[in-house]
């Protein structure tokens, strides 16, 4: 399969929203075009899930090198495993549902449609390339978008937000060039050439000083994005400021390229300082597990009460992936999968809310389960996905990560592992009390009894999301088994060489 398509196909979209000629013509073209990469990312998996039944063992599959800078040993080295075809599929369900959640967009709708999909295209990139320089030539594709998309169609402090935005993704990116910079300047040691491909890079033992040295830049560097406590700060104010689509694509994919990042480059290049380190870092995002959700209690507003939310379910993916064993690994990774899903249903729903009342104080709002009972219901699922209920993706992914690390027999790792799993009892507070509230409660506005209920494309746009919860959440196994499990072997082989 050609990889480059995932790339390919949405530039092709944004040609054509060029061209087209009125808003009715812009939205068809964004939704063929992301139902297109929606049916690629189904056909790889399938695809993916069959080379491995047929006994396919390589680490990656679907590998392509095409030569950059030929002076460099600079690549564009295309390749997936089973994590990185979770994450395509995570992210052309989520761009799908985002296309619909923006139907009504009429304000430069054609310029909006076009940042929506190069930084999907971004994101894409990403996840397809196996080699440091192109991944941070796609991060920064994926992040440079979002300065527009919150500055121009964003709400409140809008430009404060994209700003504050921007300069912490991009000191974070100053971090990672230096990381990766390292990495491609110490990896002929041994004797090789320079390399950025990551296959290559994995097999060079780099020296304990070098990791020590090196780890930080790639773990914070990529942590900000990942929502690291306490740099997570920017993450409540861009996702209060952004769009409802960005929102989703923010929360639900980009967030999860940080934690790709330190799980893909930091831990798997550096194994001996992530052991060394990681206990400081463990300590950092347990606080950010804790903090984030008793921040989301202490908010009145839908999307901070989610922002906060999203720092706390960001900081267990932190949390599980430090642990370095298979149980919490997997835990973290579904847990990607599953917060990406979960909190796009929650911004797209939040979205929906506020497009009829105006408003997204939850005191302003009561009794909204009445008058709009799908979208309603749908966000009582979103939050009983989010508290871990079984039956919903949320549960397993947590369950996974709070076993997984739970297995270290220390007294440090159990009291925090006490410490995180303490954040479901939070997260049931704040999840519990706003449904009571705003959706519950006894009607305060008397205009809100005229509001209609979802239309198809939101009904599409939620349904969709929340099939995948659900799917997730009764059969993990194919995820946890045929994509995420063997992937996740190289990986901790190299981990446990130096354990």
């Amino acid at each position: 399969m050609n990889l480059s398509l995932f790339v390919i196909i949405p530039l092709l979209t944004v040609l054509l929203i060029l061209f087209s000629k009125s808003i009715r013509q812009t939205r068809l073209i964004a939704a063929i075009g992301m139902s297109v990469q929606l049916v690629l990312s189904a056909i790889l998996v399938v695809l993916y899930v069959s080379l491995r039944k047929h006994g396919n063992a390589d680490q990656f599959v679907f590998v392509k090198d095409i030569e950059w800078f030929k002076s460099l040993n600079f690549n564009f080295t295309m390749g997936v495993d089973g994590i990185s075809v979770a994450l395509i599929g995570l992210t052309s369900i989520v761009i799908f549902a985002g296309v619909f959640a923006s139907w009504k967009m009429e304000d430069l709708h054609r310029e909006f449609f076009i940042s929506l999909l190069v930084l999907a295209g971004g994101v894409f990139g990403f996840f397809i390339t196996i080699d440091m320089f192109s991944m941070f030539v796609f991060y920064e594709l994926a992040v440079i978008p979002m300065y527009i998309l919150i500055g121009i169609w964003g709400t409140g402090k809008k430009e404060y937000s994209a700003m504050k935005l921007t300069l912490m993704l991009m000191g974070g990116s100053a971090l990672i060039i230096v990381g990766i910079l390292g990495l491609y300047f110490h990896s002929g040691v041994s004797g090789g050439p320079l390399t950025m491909n990551l296959m290559n890079l994995s097999k060079v033992h780099f020296p304990v000083e070098v990791q020590m040295f090196l780890f930080p830049f790639l773990f914070i560097g990529f942590g900000v994005l990942g929502a690291l406590f306490p740099l997570h700060t920017w993450s409540p104010d861009g996702h209060a400021s952004a769009p409802t689509a960005v929102s989703m694509l923010h929360a639900g994919v980009l967030m999860k390229l940080g934690s790709y990042g330190v799980f893909r480059i930091a831990i798997y290049l550096l194994p001996e300082a992530a052991r060394q380190m990681g206990p400081f870092f463990m300590v950092l995002a347990t606080i950010g597990i804790v903090y984030g959700a008793f921040g989301a209690i202490m908010q009145k507003d839908l999307k901070y009460i989610n922002a906060y939310s999203s720092v706390s379910h960001c900081g267990l993916i932190l949390f599980g992936l430090l642990m370095m064993n298979k149980t919490a690994m997997d835990g973290a990774i579904l847990q990607m999968i599953s917060h990406g899903i979960m909190t796009a249903l929650f911004f797209a729903l939040i979205g929906m809310i506020y497009g009829r009342t105006h408003t997204r104080l939850i005191n302003e709002m009561g009794g909204l389960l009445k008058v709009m009972p799908f979208l309603g219901a749908a966000y009582v699922i979103a939050g009983l996905a989010s508290l871990g209920l079984p039956g919903f993706s949320g549960f397993v992914a947590e369950m996974l990560v709070f076993f997984g690390s739970f297995q270290h027999a220390d007294l440090f790792h159990r009291i925090l592992t006490i410490l995180a799993a303490s954040s479901i009892v939070i997260t049931a507070v704040y999840i519990l009390r706003v449904i009571g509230i705003f959706l519950l409660g006894p009607v305060k506005n008397e205009h809100h009894l005229l509001l209609t209920d979802a239309t198809w494309w939101e009904r599409l746009s939620a349904g969709t999301l929340i099939l995948f919860i659900t799917i997730i959440g009764f059969y993990p196994y194919f995820l946890t088994n045929d994509l995420i499990g063997n992937s996740l072997e190289p990986i901790l082989q190299k981990i446990l060489m130096f354990n």
